[in-house]
């Protein structure tokens, strides 16, 4: 028996790193999946590998999450499969690369926010009837480092998932009420979007490892899985409204972070 059992979860960008790692740790525990992911290859192998290795349900639906229509349909497709919901993880990132704010396209400002505040929002909005319903409502939003430290040359990411804490916060106190938990990890692990980092600057990945208290940066699936379910299940039903840094220790001093920017 899983903590999780009988539970529905919904996760963006499910198809690799975290979000793949977060989806896989809920199936472990026993929630059933809907994979939400833009990238259809990495989609559908996500939901074949829940349901291989864990023996949950789990379909893949295709989700550009900065449509509107596409995430409600996402939430209804949910429900429909499902007959019910009860967890939704907003994690769906693409990278915009990395520029000065001078140099930034005011462009990239808004495609960061409606990826990064917006989807979560239309998210939230559809998924509330069903979160509602049976006092196991659970909304986890992953939010970063970079917008809490400012890291440099990344101010629509880090604009944007400062701004999805906020809009976290908000329905934390306006759902309260209604048995509905919502909270933000702030992760310190090995993303798509780290590794390609890193592959870049490998030294400056080598330094952030080192600087990090625990030596290392985190595994998806093992490191920041675990938190996710324990904010997806019963045992968090008193706790909303926070942000969890899941991150070894790196938020305490901050971290290295000056790639290569002409």
């Amino acid at each position: 028996m899983g903590k999780l059992d009988g539970r529905v979860a919904i996760v963006t960008g499910a198809g690799m790193g975290i979000g793949r790692g977060i989806a896989g740790a809920l199936a472990r525990d026993g929630a059933d999946l809907l994979v939400a992911e833009v990238d259809e290859n990495a989609g559908a192998d996500t939901a074949r590998w829940l349901t291989e290795t864990w023996g949950v349900r789990a379909t893949f639906v295709p989700t550009d999450v900065t449509d509107r229509g596409q995430v409600e349909d996402m939430v209804d497709a949910a429900v429909a499969e499902f007959g019910r919901l009860d967890i939704l993880v907003n994690n769906a990132w693409r990278s915009f690369g990395y520029a000065r704010i001078e140099k930034t396209d005011p462009n990239t400002m808004t495609a960061g926010f409606d990826m990064g505040v917006m989807a979560a929002f239309w998210a939230m909005q559809r998924a509330f009837p069903e979160l509602e319903k049976r006092g196991t409502g659970r909304v986890i939003n992953l939010a970063s480092l970079n917008g809490v430290n400012a890291h440099m040359y990344s101010v629509a990411y880090n604009a944007a998932k400062e701004a999805l804490r906020a809009l976290t916060r908000t329905a934390a106190r306006e759902w309260a009420s209604k048995q509905v938990c919502c909270n933000v990890i702030c992760p310190g692990a090995q993303s798509a979007a780290y590794k390609r980092v890193a592959d870049a600057n490998p030294q400056m990945a080598a330094t952030m490892a080192a600087a990090n208290p625990m030596g290392r940066i985190g595994d998806p699936l093992d490191d920041i899985g675990p938190v996710a379910a324990f904010l997806a299940s019963d045992d968090s039903r008193y706790l909303t409204g926070n942000t969890l840094f899941v991150d070894g220790g790196g938020h305490i001093n901050g971290v290295q972070w000056a790639p290569d920017v002409d």
